[in-house]
Formats: structure tokens, C-alpha cells, sequence
């Protein structure tokens, strides 16, 4: 540590923290190191890192008028100990220091720069001027067992195909579980990549993982589904996503890779004239990337139906917007099971609204069916007792 203490020190956030581990853990092969200038200008030229699909310079250009002192000082060979949230993360050997336009990294993220996009608008304060290069050490290295995880269930039902699906499940709603069904028919194990978020706007990892697990604990044969948690950094942003999506998958260790037909990376790239997508940019990757259909409710049909099949066209097509669903409930209001199954609208709502009611004993008693017991209720309880009710018919 006194070592340390000599070293100039650089600051860095949690998604360069996290994007720095990914690279540790092996998962963003063929990089396996932070690009010089020259490896930086031919991936921005060609899309290509050693003959493979990589789809921007992966650096480490830290903002902030303390950073850019810092980098513009260092000289090759010389240590400089890498902070995150002021703690030593890591120590790495400068090999270079060299000059990027954090405009034109911007653009090579997200295709765009404009700072009315809030993921531009967040990575542009976050991205400096000076990058720099070098081999890093990695200091008291969270542990990421999900190799292991993936390996073990591979194992358990001798999978001879494993097909990863990335999702935030923000909220889980009944077109992701048609998305998990479809992709589980085909594939002899499913990892489900659940993303942890950086922004307030999203449930808790935690809140989301537990839904998750819910339906597959109680819907699907859960010995041939697996989640493990993806750090959801800037890099898995805008229309490369889905590039990140299949290097990280396939150094998982699956052979297949099932993305939705409305993913944002997809529709920013789709061409409908040529029936081209980003998928077909993906170079060197051995891996199966299938575009699923776009699933609606139809109110004719009556039930979940893909977009390419029902004739009923949209006046008849409910959408499933995951960012309206989370509206709801983060207002309080149990959304139709049409759109989030009950039991995890329940879920959610007792997690965002805590303590919501005065007096919740008396509520249950005096709205709800009960045998006369005197019981205790959680607030979840509450919220599928009631919608019950909703569903009630003879008076509607």
C-alpha cells in the first residue's frame, strides 16, 4: 500500500470499473487489453479487432479537469493507481498516452451525438480527451462466478445447445415470458443475461431478479433456465448492443444468441428494403444470432399473438412498452394481467410503495373475502387478493 501511495492516481466511475472487470474475466474476447492509438484508429475504421467484430476502441479516457493533469503527465512505464469510489481498483503500467475525439467515440457507441439521447448526454460527461493504454492489475477483484454457474448447468441436463438472452426484465411483462418460452423450445439450456442497472429509472436488480425467478420457479422447466447478472455499462448501449451482446454470450460459452425483433440496437440499424440488420455486421463470431417476432395482444384473437402472424393489424394490437408498465406501477396502479402477471405486479408494488397503507389489517378485512380468521397479510397478499376483485365479471 505504501507503494500506492507513491503512484499518480486516476478516477474512475462504475461502468468503467465494471467494463475494465469484464475485460479481466475474459468475456470480451478478441480484446483482451486496453487499445493504443493505432489499435484504436483501425477498430474505428474497420469494426474489426484481430479479424473479429469489435464494434468500438475499448479505452480507458476518464473525465475531469484532475484526470486530464494527471494523463497528460505520465511517461511509458510509469505505475498509476487506478481509484474507483476512492479506494484503490487497480494499477496499471503506461504503455501510451494519446489523444481521442470524445465526440467521435460518442458516436461510435450510440450513432449519434446528440445530447438530447440522455445515454449520449450521460457518456459525454463521463469520456475525456486523453486515453490511455497499458496492462492493468485488478485490486481485491469482485468474484464473478458465472462461468461457473453456466458450466454446472450445462452439465446438469447435458446441454448440447445453450442460447443466451440479454433483457433488463424492467419490468418482467408477458411478452418477455412468450420471448423466454419461444427460445426455450429450441435450445437445450437458456442463460438469461439480467442486466444490472446504473440509472434511478430502472427497478433494482434485486426486484428484478426475484420476478424473474418467480416464473421460472413456477412456469418453466426451471433446471434448463439459468440468470446470472451482466453489468449494464455504456458499452451495451445504442446499436452495437447487440455486437456486445453476442462476443459476451459466446465467451459464455453459448452457441446461440435470440434477440427481440424490437430491441433498440436492432431497430436503430434495420433496413427494411434490403431485410438487412446489425446482425449481419457481426465478423468472426461463432455464434447463431436468431431476430424473435415482436409479440402484441391481440383483442380478436384474445391472446398473446406475434405481429408476423395476426391479420388484425395495430388498431387491435396492444404493445408491450416496458417503460409504460413501470409508469403504472411506480404511480401505484396494479397493471391488466394482459400486460404483467399478477403475482409479479404484487411483487413490485409491495417493494416500491412499502407501508403505503395506514392501516393494512383492517383494509383486508373490510374489502376482502376472508373466512373470519384473524391472520397476518403481507402488503403483496393485498395486491392479489384485490386483483381478484378486478377480475370479478358479474357486475361488469
Amino acid at each position: 500500500m505504501t507503494l500506492l501511495r507513491k503512484n499518480k492516481t486516476l478516477l474512475i466511475d462504475k461502468e468503467a470499473a465494471s467494463a475494465l472487470e469484464l475485460l479481466k474475466d475474459g468475456v470480451l474476447s478478441p480484446v483482451e487489453s486496453l487499445m493504443n492509438e493505432e489499435q484504436s484508429k483501425s477498430v474505428l475504421k474497420t469494426g474489426l479487432f484481430n479479424g473479429k467484430s469489435f464494434p468500438f476502441p475499448f479505452l480507458l479516457a476518464p473525465s475531469g479537469k484532475m484526470n486530464a493533469e494527471v494523463l497528460s503527465s505520465l511517461e511509458p512505464n510509469e505505475e498509476v493507481t487506478i481509484l474507483f469510489e476512492k479506494k484503490p481498483f487497480a494499477i496499471l503500467k503506461v504503455d501510451e498516452v494519446f489523444h481521442i475525439d470524445p465526440s467521435e467515440r460518442i458516436k461510435q457507441i450510440y450513432g449519434t451525438d446528440d445530447t438530447s439521447h440522455p445515454g449520449v448526454f450521460a457518456t459525454l460527461k463521463r469520456i475525456g480527451s486523453l486515453a490511455v493504454c497499458g496492462e492493468y492489475t485488478l485490486i481485491n477483484k469482485s468474484s464473478n462466478n458465472n462461468m461457473q454457474i453456466i458450466q454446472e448447468a450445462k452439465k446438469l441436463v447435458d446441454a448440447k445447445h445453450t442460447t443466451a438472452l440479454v433483457m433488463a426484465a424492467n419490468p418482467l411483462h408477458r411478452a418477455h415470458e412468450k420471448l423466454i418460452r419461444q427460445t426455450l423450445e429450441h435450445t437445450d439450456l437458456l442463460v438469461i443475461f439480467l442486466l444490472k442497472p446504473y440509472t434511478e429509472s430502472n427497478l433494482s436488480y434485486n426486484i428484478r431478479k426475484e420476478t424473474l425467478d418467480y416464473f421460472i420457479n413456477n412456469f418453466l422447466t426451471k433446471s434448463h433456465v439459468v440468470v446470472v447478472p451482466l453489468e449494464n455499462s455504456y458499452i451495451f448501449a445504442g446499436y452495437n448492443e447487440i455486437i456486445i451482446d453476442s462476443i459476451v454470450a459466446k465467451n459464455y460459452g453459448c452457441d446461440k444468441l435470440t434477440i427481440g425483433r424490437n430491441h433498440a440496437g436492432l431497430g436503430m440499424f434495420y433496413d427494411c428494403n434490403s431485410n438487412k440488420s446489425i446482425v449481419d455486421k457481426v465478423v468472426g463470431i461463432d455464434i447463431e444470432i436468431t431476430v424473435a417476432s415482436e409479440y402484441v395482444y391481440c383483442d380478436i384473437c384474445t391472446t398473446l399473438v406475434s405481429k408476423n402472424t395476426c391479420p388484425h393489424g395495430q388498431h387491435h394490437q396492444i404493445s408491450y412498452s416496458a417503460t409504460s408498465i413501470l409508469e403504472l406501477l411506480e404511480l401505484g396502479i396494479l397493471p391488466p394481467t394482459i400486460l404483467i402477471r399478477k403475482e409479479i405486479s404484487a411483487v413490485i408494488l409491495s417493494k416500491l410503495h412499502q407501508k403505503r397503507f395506514k392501516n393494512l389489517e383492517k383494509l383486508y378485512y373490510d374489502i376482502l373475502p376472508t373466512e373470519g380468521l384473524l391472520e397476518e397479510h403481507t402488503e403483496t397478499d393485498f395486491y392479489l387478493e384485490l386483483m381478484k376483485l378486478y377480475q370479478t365479471t358479474s357486475l361488469t
